[in-house]
């Protein structure tokens, strides 16, 4: 825990919760509050630190915004390790945490091949009822849930069969097979989580979810993958460059 004579200068311009909030995030950097550990009460932190509740709960409220902490229903606030910020690049979650050094986990929820839909079929351009390979994957780092994935990909065009999703990604497996994807049209947007995104999530009931629909096309044009994914909003973040036109 951080050290509680740490002093608070009561004449600075810098605002006490702000003061705090660094303090508590330096704790956090240096592993004095270690990743799962818990912050506590609300109401006992601000006696210890001799700052009203308003104040300490805007601290807190800082350190929630910058990714260091979450807020949990029925649990307090627990020390996460850092946002994943994933820029906009045709890239897959598994590459991203791969390229930052995390190992995700991985837990396959549904490997099976289907016959397509209208929806289905219509997005991946082929006829409706050919079969098309579903997966649904729970993804996460560090045994910290961070998506629910789901898609379907043309099985006419790739053989996927043999392929331990839970140790390997669909972009990796593709490239693997022959199949590079290189160009998608992709959506961002929210919604309320069902009952059962929300507990693969550790999410609270009805709480909001961040939203991905992306149709992958292969290097001769056609489109090879649809998905349709959800991620908790506490730990996750899309990242996008804007240029002047």
């Amino acid at each position: 825990m951080i050290d509680e004579s740490a002093r608070l200068d009561r004449s600075s311009p810098v605002p006490l919760y702000q003061q705090l909030a660094e303090q508590l995030h330096g704790a956090i950097e240096t592993g004095a509050l270690s990743v799962g550990g818990r912050l506590g009460n609300e109401i006992r932190l601000a006696e210890r630190f001799g700052v009203s509740r308003a104040t300490m709960r805007r601290a807190i409220e800082q350190l929630v915004g910058a990714g260091a902490v979450v807020r949990k229903r029925g649990v307090g606030t627990s020390v996460v390790d850092g946002w994943i910020s994933r820029p906009i690049r045709l890239t897959s979650l598994f590459d991203d945490l791969a390229s930052e050094g995390q190992k995700p986990d991985t837990t396959v929820l549904v490997n099976e091949v289907i016959p397509a839909s209208t929806e289905v079929a219509s997005i991946l351009n082929i006829a409706v009822g050919q079969p098309v390979l579903h997966l649904r994957r729970l993804r996460g780092v560090n045994g910290d849930p961070l998506a629910v994935l789901n898609n379907y990909v043309a099985t006419h065009l790739i053989d996927l069969r043999d392929t331990d999703f839970s140790r390997i990604g669909l972009y990796p497996a593709l490239r693997a097979v022959g199949v590079r994807p290189s160009m998608a049209r992709q959506r961002i947007g929210a919604r309320e989580g069902t009952p059962e995104e929300c507990t693969l999530l550790d999410e609270p009931a009805g709480g909001a979810l961040l939203t991905m629909d992306r149709i992958t096309h292969s290097d001769t044009g056609r489109p090879v993958e649809w998905g349709r994914h959800i991620y908790r909003p506490d730990r996750y973040a899309f990242t996008v460059t804007l240029t002047a036109g």
